[in-house]
């Protein structure tokens, strides 16, 4: 959890929150980055986070902007546009996950974008990205991702030219195969 950040997560269904309104977890002590180099993007995000209740909201236009930002402020979640001039969604998330700079290198990353190929998907998983996030963004769709990074925390994983967060995302106590995760292949950190 974050700086005391209360999530419960109540759901009638699988897949919507209870009477599909986001509520049930205060996120009004978050500091969320949201990262484009749309300023209309910005300000529809800013608005969301607002309806959210989340009332610490920084904004930067590019990848630059961003990295000071990140440098400087205890940030909670990082909304990463994927296609932005001249550094990119996935670009910056490497950068993210690979700086000693930062306050927070295991910030969770949200990457938005309005596409959705497996090749992105993948690409951006493989640079450490927390949740895919697809435009046009709802305010549901929204809540679920940055609750769902906070409720449920991943391990933080350093593998090889990997870093970020553990890509298991299913409990698999019951799995009887092989362990393909060697000893003193991947170290955790938390």
């Amino acid at each position: 959890m974050v700086k005391g950040v209360i999530v419960q997560v109540t759901r009638d269904r699988p897949g919507a929150p209870a009477d599909d309104m986001p509520h049930g977890a205060d996120l009004s002590n978050l500091e969320i980055l949201i990262v484009d180099d749309s300023y209309h993007m910005r300000r529809l995000l800013r608005t969301l986070l607002q309806v959210l209740n989340v009332r610490h909201v920084h904004e930067a236009e590019n990848g630059a902007q961003a990295l000071a930002i990140l440098r400087s402020s205890p940030i909670d979640v990082v909304l990463a546009d994927c296609q932005m001039q001249p550094v990119d969604g996935i670009q910056l998330a490497r950068e993210i996950r690979r700086s000693d700079k930062l306050q927070n290198p295991a910030v969770p990353v949200i990457m938005v974008s309005g596409h959705s190929s497996p090749e992105l998907i993948l690409k951006a998983r493989d640079v450490g990205v927390h949740e895919f996030l697809l435009k046009p963004v709802s305010i549901t769709s929204l809540w679920e991702r940055i609750t769902g990074v906070l409720a449920r925390p991943r391990p933080f994983v350093r593998a090889g030219s990997y870093v970020g967060p553990c890509r298991r995302r299913r409990d698999r106590k019951a799995y009887a195969g092989p362990e393909r995760r060697g000893a003193g292949r991947a170290e955790k950190t938390d």
